[in-house]
């Protein structure tokens, strides 16, 4: 196959960051995807109603001028988010999930979640009102070894969350292991995950190939190739429950490259193609469409896009960087290297 013609794909877990980033990654994600769930962990994070309705007003004053891309906002679930809250942002047409991140858990997650106790109130509500959970999953126990993050929080927290709340829909973000792979598969109904490129196309390796690659660094961190086999398989297998999420996470260059190394991967330069490669690699191109278009609109009970995109099997060469303004630079996933297919213009 050399062209493959696909309804428009959706992005259901972005970054865009604010200011002078946002109007350099931004046009990326337009020119691909029609929505995307667009990530809360601003400084101050997006904690309330009026909040994501700004962030989300910025958006679309950065988006090109013939761009209809729609950003789908969502709160920062921290211990004082109040059933209140959550009865606003679900009536609000604005606010399509609330983001639960572990308190020190990865970028920007100094405001989460200290205990999922002191959040009864607020879950109780989001399964009442129909607003998901999307859920960072990974145990800040320093006992825990980074590699097993995942599947503690699973086993301590995800696993009893939703048997408590045998209504609330979650999405369990960015699965990176089989253990997570195998919880969202035999899960009660409404549990779903997303999954990014970088998992399913590289192990914990690629951390490694030649000396340190800061920019191979994001939360969940990459797993052994035993993971990204099980979440390939997830992704290409069909079911439902698992949907595109590039988690695109764009970092300027000299953070990245630092003492702390930034955790967050830029893939929105190529935020379809790489998922086209994986599924080719795979022989699964014909469920990419599922995968990238179907599968979380249904699930977030959105209308599936209408209009469509070609993907075409014609090598390009990623950008060592991207500018963004005048004197800061942005290295995207797989700079300097070359991707298979190329969306067409």
């Amino acid at each position: 196959m050399t062209e493959l013609t696909i309804t428009r794909p959706d992005d259901w877990h972005l970054h865009l960051r604010d200011g002078t980033m946002l109007e350099t990654v931004l046009p990326h994600t337009a020119a691909r995807f029609a929505r995307a769930i667009v990530m809360p962990n601003l400084v101050p994070p997006v904690t309330r109603l009026a909040a994501a309705e700004a962030y989300r007003d910025r958006i679309r004053s950065a988006l090109p001028a013939d761009s209809d891309f729609a950003p789908l906002m969502t709160l920062y679930l921290t211990d004082h988010t109040s059933p209140k809250d959550v009865t606003e942002a679900s009536q609000s047409g604005v606010v399509y999930g609330v983001k639960l991140y572990p308190a020190g858990a990865t970028t920007h997650s100094d405001s989460g979640v200290t205990s999922i106790e002191r959040c009864h109130d607020a879950l109780a509500s989001m399964a009442e009102s129909g607003l998901p959970l999307l859920v960072h999953g990974e145990s800040t126990d320093p006992e825990v070894d980074v590699y097993d993050r995942e599947k503690r929080f699973i086993e301590s927290t995800l696993a009893p969350l939703a048997d408590s709340f045998p209504t609330l829909r979650i999405v369990f973000e960015h699965v990176t292991t089989a253990d997570a792979v195998q919880f969202v598969a035999s899960a009660r109904p409404g549990v779903a995950a997303t999954i990014t490129p970088q998992h399913i196309l590289c192990n914990r390796n690629a951390l490694f190939e030649g000396g340190l690659r800061p920019h191979h660094y994001c939360l969940p961190v990459l797993k052994a190739e035993k993971h990204r086999q099980a979440v390939m398989e997830a992704a290409t297998g069909g079911n439902p429950r698992f949907f595109l999420g590039t988690d695109s996470a764009p970092h300027l260059q000299h953070l990245k490259e630092s003492a702390c190394g930034c955790a967050g991967i830029y893939s929105a330069h190529a935020g379809i193609e790489l998922y086209a490669e994986a599924f080719a690699e795979a022989g699964k191109l014909d469920r990419l469409e599922a995968f990238a278009s179907h599968h979380g609109a249904d699930f977030y009970g959105l209308p599936r896009n209408r209009d469509r995109i070609t993907l075409v099997d014609d090598p390009w060469e990623v950008p060592e960087s991207f500018a963004v303004g005048p004197d800061q630079r942005l290295v995207p996933f797989r700079a300097g290297e070359t991707i298979r297919w190329r969306l067409a213009t």
